[in-house]
């Protein structure tokens, strides 16, 4: 399965505004605490992934396969975003 792939930038709570879509990798920078990540399919939705973060740490999630699809007309809603001081995610 080949398509474009994009990327968002966020630093806060909130849909990105894609519409469906399949979540590929994600780039996170913690702050000072430890960082948690929560993503549901759509406002209230699913959740979809729930990691957890070191402190003052970056880190690249690369999803295997075809990545996490997010099908709701939400599509990609950032749920929790502790301690993240900037979130990018590449979807497709």
């Amino acid at each position: 399965m080949s398509s474009d792939v994009k990327s968002k930038r966020v630093t806060s709570t909130g849909s990105l505004g894609v519409g469906p879509a399949r979540i590929r990798s994600l780039h996170v920078l913690v702050g000072g605490g430890a960082g948690r990540l929560t993503i549901t399919d759509g406002n209230g939705g699913e959740t979809v992934l729930d990691l957890d973060f070191a402190q003052s740490d970056t880190d690249s999630v690369n999803i295997p396969d075809y990545g996490i699809r997010c099908p709701s007309t939400g599509g990609i809603h950032i749920a929790t975003l502790t301690n993240i001081t900037a979130l990018t995610v590449f979807y497709s």
